[in-house]
């Protein structure tokens, strides 16, 4: 199919068609006249890559993985493994923000929220004290 039929039938425009054959994401074959010609898979590949973005994974995610998806031996095992990873990753960062949401919210009260102690600078001076 030329790069017109896989626009229509993938929902995306030629331009963003020919950005992902750049990236190495999908591939084409040239006619004599010039033309791109596209596989029939690449229509479902293209569907892959963009649920992959809806699912937070970057081009450069999708292209790094992409192979070893459709080139192992099963490739629904492939996917699962995929998301299986990308999950544990989001997981990590909730944790992250969730630690420091506590720290900041920790910090709200004190006197000085910047401070490591969150003390006025001079409370805990000696000279200072009565």
């Amino acid at each position: 199919m030329r790069i017109g039929e896989l626009a229509a039938a993938s929902g995306l425009t030629r331009e963003t068609l020919r950005f992902y054959e750049r990236e190495g994401l999908i591939r084409a074959r040239r006619l004599s006249n010039g033309y791109r010609h596209y596989p029939p898979e690449t229509v479902m590949l293209v569907q892959y890559i963009r649920t992959a973005q809806q699912l937070g994974f970057t081009l450069a995610e999708i292209g790094h993985r992409l192979p070893e998806v459709w080139d192992g031996p099963d490739a629904a095992a492939g996917v699962v493994a995929v998301l299986a990873q990308k999950l544990q990753e989001i997981d990590g960062r909730i944790a992250a923000l969730q630690a420091l949401r506590q720290d900041l919210a920790a910090r709200l009260p004190t006197a000085c929220p910047l401070s490591r102690t969150g003390d006025v600078a001079g409370r805990d001076d000696p000279d200072t004290a009565s």
